[in-house]
């Protein structure tokens, strides 16, 4: 995403590891130099084969040669045949590149020096061709080779013209001489800090290439893996680009990068028409795409840098999250609240059901009688009230133990009809004795107790009303299914069901499922409700050891 990424740039080069961009970078630039000199070395033997070619085909009509014809015939040809050998890879990989080069170029200065003496001289304008070969040994040689080189060349025309002078005869103009041999140095100097400075620019090149792949990579990185949503859309409403978190807040395909590309925003929900419509840099909440789902939303338009004008960014936040995280925190407080309130109310509660025991004993009329009744009835529901908020408190000191999931439920059962033996014929129990689950023993008793009560009391009351049923699950984890033939829940009821204080019962206190599941997750389990065509289903699934 290349607009995403102008604007992540800042806080990539934050993470990027220094130690690993190094080590890589390292790598890659002898890796471009030797590139470059490879490169060099190419065009350099190219050069070498169209001279000696020229040589061996058009020398003796460009004048050269008249001097000593078959000295330069056979320099000629062994020119043409040493830059042939010689320009082959296998050659350079098996004695060493640097080797192959040097010689090479002791070839080219020794065998231009030759047909220069063949040729009549410096006039010949063969010390051009030796300034061009010192100038490309700049390029392909290392170091100080290269005024060894310059040298060569020098030590070479001036032995030349010396053995003119004295044996020959002929005047030679050593003025003339000097500046070419003077030349011969400059060019190569030069040439060799040319091809350094390209080296160094190579080797720049490739470091901030590199760095740069990192930082596109990590940037990919983020944008992928963060929670907000991002899309780039043009002033058409069309989107450009998009992160997979935006299309899974929108309810869309969330399987990669751009999957929205192409998609216009009206067309993911019309909403997107009035957004756009008020580029702002406010955060607004709006209920967008087809999951629903409430989203905190931000516009901004295109800025230099980052996006290109008439381009907008849009910044999705799932506010449902939010609603959450703020939920627990309310939940948290409220929880501490109460805990300190339910002890407060314990002692004038116990004192209240003393005086209704008191009462009971002494001789009473049918309205006394009632009185006591009620007086027990609400004593007893706050009791309840009291003990589950007092639960709250007790979720993270879960002892979970592999228990034996027939024989526990068995227990559970026999403890809610012990009054009524009738009562027995409502539950149908399907566990196979040999499943266990990992879970504290009085936190899967209050679990059980609670949801037995509840499909109790929503029951339709015939035989085998009430069916729990376990299956093993794959990893050795197993789910305890609790199901009634009831009237079932609709789909606010669903949504709500696990809120604290939310129930549909007269005397209920709305704690008993949120409890529940509050207890589940403390033992690493999960309670939730799951679709069913007749009734309630609920799951009680963990694993089977601890």
């Amino acid at each position: 995403m290349a607009y995403v990424k102008a604007r992540a740039s800042t806080a990539v080069r934050l993470i990027v590891l220094p130690g690993r961009e190094t080590t890589e970078v390292s790598a890659a630039v002898p890796a471009a130099t030797e590139r470059s000199r490879h490169t060099s070395l190419r065009f350099f033997n190219l050069f070498r084969l169209v001279l000696a070619g020229l040589f061996v085909v058009a020398g003796r009509d460009l004048g050269l040669g008249d001097e000593a014809p078959l000295v330069f015939r056979i320099v000629a040809l062994g020119y043409l045949g040493a830059a042939f050998g010689l320009g082959f890879r296998e050659v350079a990989a098996r004695f060493g590149t640097p080797r192959v080069t040097a010689l090479q170029i002791v070839i080219d200065v020794v065998a231009l020096s030759l047909i220069m003496w063949a040729s009549g001289g410096y006039s010949s304008g063969i010390p051009v061709l030796i300034m061009v070969v010192l100038a490309g040994a700049g390029l392909v040689a290392e170091g100080r080779l290269v005024l060894f080189f310059a040298a060569l060349a020098t030590i070479a025309v001036l032995i030349e013209n010396a053995w003119r002078l004295v044996v020959g005869g002929r005047p030679v103009d050593f003025l003339q001489v000097g500046i070419f041999c003077t030349g011969f140095f400059g060019i190569a100097i030069v040439a060799r800090l040319l091809a350094s400075r390209a080296q160094a620019q190579a080797a720049l090149a490739a470091e901030r290439g590199d760095a740069l792949a990192q930082q596109q990579a990590l940037n990919e990185r983020i944008i992928r893996d963060m929670e907000d949503g991002v899309i780039v859309a043009g002033d058409n409403g069309l989107v450009l680009q998009s992160n997979p978190q935006a299309a899974i807040l929108l309810g869309m395909d969330g399987s990669g990068v751009g999957a929205l590309e192409g998609v216009r925003l009206v067309d993911i929900d019309p909403a997107f028409d009035t957004l756009m419509g008020q580029r702002a840099a406010e955060y607004r909440l709006l209920r967008l795409g087809p999951g629903g789902r409430l989203l905190r939303c931000r516009v901004v338009c295109g800025e230099p840098g980052s996006v290109a004008a008439g381009d907008s960014l849009i910044y999705f936040t799932d506010f449902e999250d939010i609603q959450r995280e703020l939920q627990q925190i309310k939940l948290a407080a409220l929880g501490r609240l109460t805990a300190s309130m339910a002890h407060e109310i314990r002692n004038p509660l116990s004192a209240v059901s003393q005086a209704a025991e008191l009462l009971r004993e002494e001789k009473r009329s049918e309205m006394q009688a009632r009185l006591i009744r009620i007086i027990n009835d609400n004593a007893q529901r706050i009791e309840r009230m009291i003990r589950d908020v007092l639960a709250l408190g007790r979720r993270e000191q879960a002892q979970p133990e592999a228990l034996p999931l027939a024989e526990f439920v068995s227990e559970v059962i026999d403890a809610r009809v012990f009054r009524d033996p009738a009562e027995r014929e409502l539950y149908r129990v399907d566990i196979d004795p040999g499943l266990s689950f990992a879970i504290d023993r009085a936190h899967l008793h209050q679990i059980l107790d609670n949801l037995l009560a509840n499909a109790r009391r929503y029951c339709s009351g015939t035989a085998a009303a009430v069916h729990l049923q376990a299956v093993a699950l794959a990893g050795e984890r197993v789910a305890l299914h609790v199901r009634d033939d009831g009237p079932g829940l609709d789909a606010a009821q669903r949504r709500h069901l696990f809120e604290p204080f939310f129930t549909s019962h007269a005397k209920g206190t709305g704690l008993g499922l949120y409890i529940a599941r509050e207890l589940a997750e403390a033992n690493d389990a999960t309670l939730e409700l799951a679709a069913s065509t007749c009734g309630a289903d609920f799951v009680l699934a963990g694993h089977q050891r601890p």
